[in-house]
Order: structure tokens, then C-alpha cells, then sequence
């Protein structure tokens, strides 16, 4: 599976489902070779993206381990997988304990979740799966049962320390939240807008503060040092610049999500698309 180096991330609530075709075409013809869908999709939310394109690989970024049952992820994932070959990715997650009542034991939830889906009838088989991880356990279940990881708000150091976690084999995939805005206030409030609901979600706080961040950086919106850690901006020359930094300490593909902007970001994902060299 060819995710290239470069994708993209967004959901169909920014962009709205009936914009999910054009919006495919468009990151394919960018030359992004991935196009990641948010929001706890299932596997047969790829159809409309893969039926509109002939190249893109399309992920679910992630399909919730609370919200979905393996049994039918995985048929799902067949149906995609026999219709479009080597073109669809899942994602998995166990999401946040803040939104889930039954959050309990997400690793062991996870594992059980993994079993499902190898027992399926058609099963999703490890190279068809990568798992959301920020910690070193479920990393090293990624590293173990699945292709490896897609991490999410994340900085350049937690992508190192991914790697080194993961070992040279599985791929590491992170997100990279940004805004492609030059007024650097702008560009701080429409970044601590989207900011402000994970610093709220207590998996994604704990990583923070796992590498030099302190809760004084997680206060009153997000200082601009951490802002600027896992969410840059500036032009887009700048964001390819970070997008760089995260490849350089070892991640195999980055996914960016232009914030800060209402539907189909065209603009964001052309400037973007020309700052790292695609087309």
C-alpha cells in the first residue's frame, strides 16, 4: 500500500458528504497519496472517496473501538478491499474516556478488538490496519498486530520517540494540525480554536506533558510555545518546514489538516501542495 509520504486529514463534517468526491479528486490531483477521514468513520464511509478516484489511498482516521463491532469493520474493510485492491487503510482507536462512558481498559479493549477482527469472516489482516497510539503500550501493540501507528496531536518529539519505540519495520503516520495563515494573531486564535477540545481530553494532555510541556503550557488556551509545538503556522512554506521535521525523526508519512477554515480547504491544501513539492 503506496500512503506516499504526504496526505491529508479532514472530516466530512468541515467539508460536508456531499463534497466527499470533489474533495478526493482534488487531494489526488494535489499529488497527496492519502486522504485520511476523521471523525470515527467506519470503513464503508471510504467508498465515496476511492469510487472517485483511481489512485488515492483512502484511511479512517480513526474507526472508534467503542463505537463499531469487528465483525462488520472488517466486512466492510472486504468489500472495500475487493472493490478497490490495496486502496484502503483502517484506522482503529479507542478514543477518549472523556467521551465514552464504557472507556475502560482501552489496551485490553483494543487487543479484544484485534482479535475480532483477525476471527472475522474475511479477516482485516495486520497490513491493512494501523492503530492510533500515543503511549509506549499501545505502540508497541501497533508495532506488533498492526502496520504501525498514526499518532495524533502530537509534537516533533513524540514522532522520535514513536520511532524508537516502533523500531525500523512499522510505518508511523502522524497528523499535523496547522494554519496556513500569515497574521500571526489570526493564526494563534484560529490555532487555540481547534486546540481548545484536546486540551481537554486527558490521553492527549498526559502525552504533552510526557515531553516538556507543563500544565502552565496546557493553561488558558495553550501557550505559544505548545501551540506552535502541534499546531504550527505561517505560510506554507513554514508548515512544510515542520512537516519536514516530522520525517526527518522518523515518521514515513505526514497527514495534514489545515484548521481554521470553513469546507473544502482548496486553497490551503494547493499552497500546501506546492510547499513540499507536489504536482
Amino acid at each position: 500500500m503506496n500512503l506516499t509520504r504526504y496526505g491529508i486529514w479532514i472530516t466530512y463534517r468541515r467539508i460536508g458528504r456531499a463534497n466527499a468526491a470533489e474533495a478526493a479528486r482534488l487531494v489526488q490531483n494535489l499529488g497527496f497519496g492519502t486522504f485520511w477521514l476523521g471523525g470515527s468513520e467506519e470503513p464503508a464511509q471510504l467508498h465515496p472517496l476511492l469510487e472517485a478516484t483511481d489512485t488515492l489511498v483512502a484511511a479512517t482516521g480513526i474507526t472508534n473501538i467503542w463505537a463499531s463491532e469487528p465483525g462488520p469493520v472488517a466486512d466492510q474493510a472486504a468489500a472495500l478491499e475487493q472493490e478497490f485492491p490495496g486502496r484502503a487503510l483502517i484506522g482503529v482507536g479507542a478514543g477518549h474516556r472523556e467521551h465514552t462512558s464504557e472507556y475502560v481498559r482501552p489496551l485490553t479493549a483494543m487487543r479484544e478488538f484485534l482479535d475480532g477482527l483477525d476471527a472475522a469472516s474475511v479477516p482485516l489482516v495486520p497490513g491493512r490496519r494501523v492503530l492510533a497510539a500515543l503511549g509506549p503500550k499501545m505502540l508497541d501493540l501497533s508495532a506488533g498486530r498492526a502496520s504501525g501507528a498514526h499518532p495524533y496531536f502530537i509534537p516533533v518529539e513524540h514522532t522520535r520517540f514513536a520511532r524508537d519505540r516502533l523500531g525500523d519495520g512499522p510505518l508511523l503516520a502522524p497528523e499535523l494540525a496547522c494554519v496556513v495563515e500569515n497574521d500571526r494573531e489570526r493564526a494563534l486564535t484560529a490555532a487555540r480554536e481547534y486546540a481548545a477540545s484536546y486540551l481537554g481530553l486527558k490521553n492527549y494532555t498526559s502525552n504533552l506533558l510526557r515531553f516538556g510541556f507543563t500544565e502552565a503550557d496546557l493553561a488558558d488556551g495553550g501557550s505559544e510555545r505548545l501551540i506552535d509545538a502541534v499546531v504550527p503556522s505561517g505560510s506554507a512554506e513554514r508548515i512544510a518546514e515542520v512537516v519536514q521535521a516530522h520525517l526527518e525523526a522518523g515518521a514515513d508519512h505526514v497527514c495534514v489538516q489545515p484548521v481554521g477554515v470553513d469546507g473544502v480547504p482548496r486553497s490551503e491544501w494547493s499552497a500546501l501542495a506546492g510547499a513540499l513539492g507536489l504536482g
